[in-house]
């Protein structure tokens, strides 16, 4: 198995477990904010883990340090935007704009990095793209203007579109540790407008089913950044992508629908099918028809 679909699927493992399991903090009174604060918490552990097997000493010239800053400053700041918007519009139409991000992530990779891949690699692209909006389209939902929220979720989407196409930059010129350890640093400088963010005047649960599970479901979304930034380090930023993005998700609503024992709708069974057959042709792509 090449190294990039070792750590692509890695990711998509622990990011699908963790998908289906995230919403359980804020269901035992942890708000979003505090939850934020947790992961960027849980960060510190794979950073220094990774560090410190890697053998060689963080980089620090003004390139690395921008480059990894850019990194974790892109990803940590569209979540904390992602909080706001989902409290003032609706998540069945937020969330589907911004499943779309690795469409600018391969726009980016082909134009300045070059990167090709085959007519596989191509189908797969496509039917990964064509599969993510449809996890989260509700039928029936009543009809929203497009107010503020909508333009946050097209900033949330731009912001996580290049933060995939900068990983893979910065790989050419960083070890994966010091991309990973800018990447903790930036979440943990925000997590004071975090903390801000907070309204403390409703309950919160500080007790072990709070936070403690907290953080055991967020070390998961941790790792899988680490093990993402490997995938971009041997892959191309083309097909890791769309295979993490269409994947997760998948493994996600799978796992919901098991534990909820739901069946599927129509827009989910389509979205389903169009991830699987999709993570199957990204999977097999000849690498040699990748290297052009």
């Amino acid at each position: 198995m090449n190294a990039w679909l070792l750590y692509a699927l890695s990711t998509l493992l622990l990011w699908g477990v963790w998908g289906a399991f995230a919403g359980l903090p804020s269901a035992n009174g942890v708000p979003e904010t505090l939850n934020y604060v947790v992961w960027s918490l849980t960060m510190i552990p794979p950073a220094l883990v990774v560090l410190s097997r890697s053998g060689q000493p963080l980089l620090r010239d003004r390139r690395s340090v921008l480059l990894g800053l850019s990194i974790g400053l892109l990803g940590a700041g569209g979540q904390l935007l992602l909080f706001h918007a989902v409290r003032v519009g609706p998540p069945y139409l937020i969330f589907p704009i911004i499943s779309l991000s690795p469409a600018l992530t391969i726009l980016l990779s082909f134009a300045l990095l070059r990167e090709r891949t085959g007519w596989l690699g191509i189908v797969g692209i496509v039917m990964a793209l064509l599969s993510l909006p449809l996890f989260d389209y509700r039928a029936d939902g009543e009809p929203t203007g497009y107010g503020s929220w909508f333009f946050m979720a097209l900033v949330i989407l731009a912001a996580w579109g290049v933060q995939a196409y900068v990983i893979k930059l910065a790989n050419a010129s960083m070890d994966a540790a010091s991309i990973f350890f800018y990447m903790m640093l930036s979440g943990l400088l925000l997590s004071p407008l975090a903390i801000a963010m907070t309204d403390f005047s409703q309950p919160i649960n500080y007790s072990l089913d709070g936070p403690g599970l907290a953080a055991v479901i967020q070390l998961l979304n941790a790792i899988g950044a680490l093990t993402l930034v490997f995938a971009f380090r041997y892959g191309k930023a083309i097909i890791v992508s769309p295979l993490v993005n269409a994947g997760a998700p998948l493994l996600t609503a799978l796992l919901s629908l098991l534990l909820a024992g739901a069946m599927p709708g129509p827009y989910k069974i389509a979205g389903i099918a169009l991830a699987l057959t999709a993570a199957l042709l990204l999977a097999v792509q000849p690498e040699e028809s990748t290297q052009r």
